[in-house]
């Protein structure tokens, strides 16, 4: 395990002048009065609060990067030389393409999902604003479910509240919903998550009933923090109208000295912050069913890194209230809106949390209650993280949340657009190296083009980036799927898996390298 822990970060635009370094302050062991610069607490000497968050904001995404005593590159896959479950066992016949990454979750209506993914909580953040189009068709023509995130509705300009302070109509929420479902082909669906806020604005009731949405999420937290949603916005007069609307918004805009500061150039930007949800049991049994009277055909739960009691809370209540899936979000998470120490520092761990997960799911299921579907997120990027994560969790992991992983091609895709229109001094040889044209360098353009037709106008490459990323975790996974000789994604177990360390197996319960596959291996040796 790295114990440093710099008082520097790229994720900050800070950093040490010292080669030497305190191990748990961060702080360079010699620092020089005069030092120009620019660990953080020097950046935060004028800056101030602005240290708490990534830079520049709304413009990168971040993830945290402490380095944790076990971790999911502590399992390795476990790859067979005889049997075939779901096909049958003929090198003819078994071939790894024709594996079936299909997926479903749901108590009721099922959502299928042609690859075993669906993209984290996109809500009213500068990033997910500016690359919705990209998101949203990248996820519809993949085949997968998007989660149209948190305060998307109350941060929206033109954003229309009736007499009662309800939401009479959002463009933005309008806009969201429309450039999924015109490329949206059956797999997936699209979520909408509601927080404190959205609940008091009447946003379930205005995306089910005006709308037509199926699917509502209820937001307990996320693996990158334990406080509500953020985002910064740089002028007066929005931080004031946002706190009009209720929000929480500091540096107080209604403060004179506030306001001077900001004229003054001091003060640059302000934070809009959700409040905090207070969980209770008859109160989330209560919301779920009003949600489901709405006309909501599914409800689903978020929650984050919270410890063991608050994971078994929501376990057992989704159990109770037959909740269609339960998304169990492990630290450091992330995705650039989150205080950057709470993002590192804070939670418990993805591999941690799914463990505890899995004890809880199987504890609850010898009681002979039922147990909901549930998918796990937490830092995962590819295939193998994937299939780790369903085996980890299997029989009752469905799926994996994936968050800059899917956020990343998206906006790539994205930038080679402007690239190949001459902006920003036209394509890198990164980029360029596979051509000048879109159709040489998207490997999966064509195969879109002769799908799409003349639609292939209205999908922007971002939306191809998205598709290009998420065949290729496809295309991974079925390889590893065949090797463990699971042709079909319900079919993969625990006993895919091996601990490369003790201490793994003593976190997780699968068995450490050495003693996996022992008593076989022994009767076949002593037959």
């Amino acid at each position: 395990m790295n114990l440093q822990r710099p008082n520097a970060n790229d994720a900050l635009q800070t950093k040490n002048r010292s080669r030497s370094i305190a191990p748990q302050s961060g702080i360079c062991s010699r620092c020089i009065d005069g030092c120009r610069g620019n660990c953080d607490l020097f950046k935060a000497t004028f800056r101030g609060r602005e240290l708490l968050y990534p830079t520049p904001f709304g413009d990168i995404t971040a993830g945290g990067d402490k380095d944790y005593p076990v971790d999911y590159s502590h399992l390795n896959i476990m790859g067979y030389a005889l049997g075939a479950a779901g096909i049958e066992a003929d090198p003819d016949h078994a071939v790894f393409p024709v594996v079936d990454t299909d997926t479903w979750y749901g108590a009721t209506e099922k959502v299928h999902l042609k690859i075993p993914i669906f993209t984290g909580a996109l809500g009213s953040t500068d990033v997910a604003r500016k690359n919705w189009e990209h998101f949203a068709i990248g996820a519809a023509i993949s085949g997968i479910s998007l989660v149209c995130g948190e305060n998307v509705c109350g941060v929206d300009p033109a954003l229309e509240i009736d007499q009662h302070g309800k939401v009479k109509k959002s463009p933005e929420m309008i806009r969201r919903l429309e450039q999924y479902r015109r490329f949206h082909e059956g797999y997936g669906d699209i979520m909408v998550q509601l927080n404190v806020e959205d609940t008091r604005l009447g946003v379930a009731e205005y995306v089910v009933e005006k709308l037509g949405v199926e699917t509502i999420e209820l937001k307990w937290g996320q693996g990158a923090k334990s406080i509500g949603g953020e985002i910064k916005v740089k002028e007066l007069e929005r931080a004031l109208e946002l706190q009009r609307r209720g929000y929480i918004v500091t540096p107080n805009p209604g403060s004179k000295a506030n306001q001077k500061a900001y004229r003054d150039g001091a003060i640059k930007e302000f934070e809009r912050h959700s409040r905090l949800g207070f969980i209770d049991q008859e109160e989330f049994m209560r919301e779920v069913d009003r949600v489901r009277k709405l006309g909501a055909k599914r409800v689903t739960l978020k929650t984050g890194a919270y410890p063991m009691r608050e994971l078994a809370m929501a376990i057992r209540w989704s159990s109770d209230a037959k909740i269609d899936l339960l998304t169990i979000d492990g630290a450091p998470g992330g995705t650039g809106m989150s205080p950057w120490r709470m993002m590192s520092e804070w939670g418990v761990p993805a591999i941690y949390l799914h463990a505890m997960t899995y004890e809880l799911c199987l504890r609850l299921a010898r009681k002979g209650a039922w147990v909901p579907d549930i998918a796990l997120a937490g830092g995962f990027s590819s295939e193998d993280h994937i299939f780790k994560a369903i085996a980890l969790g299997a029989p009752y992991c469905k799926a994996v949340c994936m968050g800059r992983a899917l956020m990343i091609p998206g906006m790539v895709g994205k930038n080679i657009e402007r690239w190949l229109r001459g902006e920003d001094g036209g394509l890198p040889s990164t980029v360029s190296q596979y051509g000048t044209k879109k159709e040489e360098i998207f490997v999966n353009y064509e195969k879109l083009q002769s799908k799409y037709g003349k639609d292939m106008a209205n999908i922007p490459l971002g939306a191809v980036g998205l598709y290009s990323a998420s065949e290729k975790l496809r295309v991974g996974l079925q390889q590893l799927m065949a090797g463990a000789r699971k042709w079909r994604v319900h079919l993969i177990t625990r006993a895919e898996l091996a601990s490369l360390t003790e201490e793994c197996a003593k976190v997780t319960g699968i068995p450490y390298i050495m003693d996996a596959y022992r008593k076989e291996a022994l009767e076949i040796i002593d037959a």
